[in-house]
């Protein structure tokens, strides 16, 4: 019989997407996963999927994690267990594209509520845990969106800019104690965003979307290997980079007409 090693894989928004992909694969490296989502059919399936794939144990947490009182139980219920956290996968987070004086204020409060106050509370109670072990790593799902404010994603451009100078600060704050914190800077995805997003996808979108493994990858590898953040992407690099040497008149403009606005 196999003894596992109680070292645990937490993945927020594991049912669909980038956290899916997540979990296969950290399962192919032969982790132990804990998946977390609100969509508990979803997540028992993949959880099927894992276990007779790659022979892994999967931990299935039905959560709504927009509610801080359900991540401070989810934390509390691990720590009872003795389930030991050791790379927490920030990866849950909502999105909306549209005018924001013509979106339900509801809307925009939601998408603050679970992409910066819920990661924020999360990450505060897992890198705690994290820091008293002296070891850790956790990854933030942010957006090359989070390297500009972008029209008509207003609040998402700004909740993931908060998501990525988050993780910069983090980055630094933790690593002497032994916990790494890397921001992880898609672009354009084929993940199903974009329909929950309500996003227009245009040609230039199209040309340049990305698949879902190859980001995965990138982010993991620049987890592991200690980097403060990572675009993946040879395009979306250079979005980055013109980000920073052009005015925020030119880049801004650019992106407008990318996305679409």
């Amino acid at each position: 019989m196999t003894v596992r090693e109680n070292s645990w894989v937490l993945i927020t928004g594991a049912s669909s997407g980038f956290g899916k992909e997540f979990a296969r694969q950290y399962a192919a490296k032969g982790k132990s996963l804990i998946l977390v989502a609100r969509r508990l059919n979803e997540l028992e399936a993949l959880a099927d999927e894992l276990r007779s794939r790659f022979d892994v144990d999967v931990m299935v947490q039905q959560a709504d994690l927009s509610s801080i009182n359900v991540i401070i139980d989810l934390h509390r219920r691990l720590r009872d267990s003795n389930t030991v956290v050791d790379v927490l996968i920030n990866n849950a987070g909502y999105g909306l594209q549209g005018a924001f004086l013509d979106e339900p204020l509801e809307s925009s409060l939601a998408m603050i509520d679970l992409d910066v106050a819920s990661l924020t509370a999360i990450t505060r109670l897992f890198a705690e845990d994290m820091r008293a072990r002296h070891k850790g790593h956790i990854l933030m799902t942010a957006s090359l969106l989070s390297y500009q404010g972008v029209k008509n994603f207003a609040v998402y451009s700004a909740a993931k800019a908060y998501v990525l100078r988050f993780s910069d600060a983090l980055h630094r704050e933790l690593k002497q104690d032994g916990v790494v914190v890397t921001a992880l800077c898609p672009g354009m995805s084929d993940t199903g965003f974009a329909a929950s997003a309500k996003q227009k996808i245009t040609p230039v979108l199209k040309r340049v979307m990305m698949q879902p493994e190859p980001v995965v990858r990138a982010g993991i590898q620049a987890l592991h290997a200690g980097r403060m953040s990572v675009v993946p992407g040879f395009g979306n690099k250079a979005i980055a980079v013109l980000t920073w040497a052009t005015p925020r008149r030119l880049h801004q403009g650019l992106m407008s007409r990318v996305m679409g606005v």
